[in-house]
C-alpha cells in the first residue's frame, strides 16, 4: 500500500509540475518573448526556418499567437503591402486570400522555400467563405501566361490537372504536320522586319512564310530549329 501511496504521490507531483508548465511557459512567453526561455524555444522548435526568415529563428511570438498559432494576420502584416506580390496578375489573387499557412509552411530548412501551390486548398478557403463547393476559375491566374493564345477556351481543365501543368500521354501531331495553325500562333516579332532580317538568315530558310511554322521549327521545342538547334532569340 505504501508503494503504491508513492507512486500516486509521484504521479500528482509531476500532473502538478506540468500544469503549471502549460500555464506559465505560454503566460512568460507572451509578456517577455521566446528569449526569456531559450531552452523551452529550443525544446519545441520543429527545424529550421527558411533562407528568407532566418532573421526571425528563435523569436516565435514574431509569427505564433499564443494558444491560437499561426494567424493570417501577422503573415498579412508583412506580406501583404509588397507590391511585387500583389501587382502580378499571377500572384495578385493573395490580396483576398485569408489564410496562408496551406501553402506556405515553414521550419523545412534554410534551402527550402516556403511555397507548396496546392490548388484544393484555395478550394477549401472559397468553400468555407462561401459555404459552397466552388470551381476554380483557371483564367484568373494564368490568363497571363496562355501559350495557347485563348485558342482552346477558357476550360484548361478540359486538358489539364492542377497537380501538373503537363498533360498526361500527350502527343504531337507528327512532325510531317502541316498544319500548325490549328494550335500555334506566331509571335509578334514575325509580323516585322525581324522575321526577314534576323529570323530568315537564322534558319536559312529565305522563301518560308509566316504561316509556315513547320518550315523552321522543330516540334519538341518552338526554340529549336532545323539545322541549327536551340536558339534564344524567340
Amino acid at each position: 500500500m505504501a508503494a503504491v501511496k508513492r507512486t500516486t504521490i509521484l504521479y500528482l507531483v509531476l500532473a502538478t509540475i506540468a500544469l503549471l508548465a502549460a500555464i506559465v511557459v505560454p503566460f512568460t512567453v507572451y509578456r517577455s518573448g521566446s528569449t526569456a526561455l531559450p531552452q523551452w524555444s529550443s525544446a519545441v522548435r520543429p527545424g529550421p526556418l527558411s533562407s528568407a526568415h532566418a532573421l526571425l529563428e528563435g523569436k516565435c511570438e514574431s509569427c505564433h499567437t499564443p494558444n491560437q498559432g499561426i494567424k493570417a494576420e501577422t503573415c498579412i502584416a508583412c506580406h501583404a503591402s509588397a507590391p511585387e506580390l500583389l501587382m502580378k496578375p499571377a500572384t495578385a489573387f493573395h490580396a483576398n486570400l485569408k489564410e496562408c499557412g496551406g501553402c506556405h509552411i515553414e521550419h523545412q530548412g534554410r534551402t527550402l522555400r516556403p511555397v507548396r501551390m496546392d490548388h484544393l486548398v484555395l478550394e477549401k478557403i472559397a468553400k468555407r467563405a462561401t459555404g459552397q463547393v466552388a470551381k476554380l476559375d483557371c483564367q484568373s491566374c494564368h490568363t497571363p501566361r496562355d501559350i495557347h493564345k485563348g485558342f482552346f477556351g477558357p476550360e484548361c481543365a478540359s486538358c489539364h490537372t492542377t497537380a501538373s501543368w503537363k498533360i498526361s500521354g500527350f502527343l504531337h501531331p507528327s512532325p510531317k504536320s502541316t498544319e500548325c495553325s490549328q494550335c500555334h500562333k506566331a509571335p509578334p516579332s514575325h509580323y516585322m522586319m525581324h522575321f526577314e532580317m534576323m529570323d530568315k538568315m537564322i534558319s536559312g530558310e529565305k522563301r518560308a512564310r509566316v504561316d509556315q511554322c513547320f518550315s523552321c521549327h522543330q516540334t519538341d521545342s518552338f526554340n529549336n530549329i532545323k539545322g541549327v538547334g536551340m536558339v534564344k532569340v524567340h
